[in-house]
């Protein structure tokens, strides 16, 4: 099985940007789509010719924000939105598919703001949303995958220094909550398979972030710790264009 995380930065300018044709070649299971920027009939219209695939989709209140999509060739056994928990679900941040051996969760994590201004607000949602995690893992184990908006180590930024404590996804409090996923058992995977690699997922659009390889990590598949043993690879693909952000792949056996 494989599956591809991407936050595509806005369905409706993606799908001009030979979007497709991306999709085609790296032929997943399972598409998470972040960022799509549209509500659910404008996404809809938007993936039409991805027709082998069922589609759901999790559209914010705020007309052209945030939004997620989840498209699978096969269907979930159930499906969900949102965590419930009344002051996160406003966004249309988390989707939850539920598989016979596991659950998957697409998700795009609230950036903390320019003048981080959302850091305490941040804060709370990986709170709640770690609880969510565990509480889903209580039956099943989870693959949760997305735009986690922090990079978790030095080695997962260009400038480390120069943004500690002063950008948005970079600040201790943000370091603090992905520590806090990684002790309540759950594995960065990429970081499993490549210790010492240094890749990044998201580069500004800003400075020629992407021709300089200026970039950040902060897209990330979170797994239980025992489903590691039946991952084959995670690769970061920054071969495909389209975004700020390039897709995220795991290839998984069950």
């Amino acid at each position: 099985m494989r599956i591809i995380s991407w936050n595509i930065n806005g369905i409706r300018a993606i799908v001009k940007k030979d979007f497709f044709e991306s999709i085609e070649a790296m032929n997943p299971d399972i598409l998470c789509l972040q960022e799509t920027k549209a509500q659910d009939s404008e996404v809809e219209k938007a993936l039409l010719p991805l027709k082998s695939y069922n589609h759901n989709y999790n559209s914010g209140t705020k007309k052209g924000y945030s939004g997620t999509a989840e498209l699978s060739k096969t269907k979930p056994i159930s499906f969900t939105n949102d965590m419930n928990f009344l002051e996160h679900d406003a966004e249309g941040r988390i989707q939850c598919a539920e598989y016979v051996d596991f659950y998957l969760v697409n998700v795009y994590v609230p950036n903390s703001g320019q003048q981080l201004d959302r850091l305490d607000y941040r804060k709370k949602w990986d709170i709640d949303f770690l609880h969510y995690l565990k509480e889903l893992e209580n039956t099943k184990p989870v693959i949760v995958c997305g735009d986690f908006n922090v990079a978790h180590k030095a080695i997962d930024l260009k400038n480390d220094k120069a943004n500690y404590n002063k950008t948005a996804g970079y600040t201790q409090i943000e370091i603090d909550g992905m520590d806090n996923f990684i002790n309540a058992g759950f594995v960065d995977s990429f970081r499993y398979f490549h210790p010492n690699d240094i890749a990044y997922t998201f580069w500004s659009y800003r400075f020629k972030a992407r021709e300089r390889n200026t970039g950040w990590r902060i897209d990330y598949f979170l797994v239980s710790s025992s489903l590691v043993d039946k991952i084959k690879s995670v690769e970061i693909l920054p071969q495909y264009h389209g975004s700020d952000h390039c897709p995220i792949s795991m290839e998984i056996i069950f």
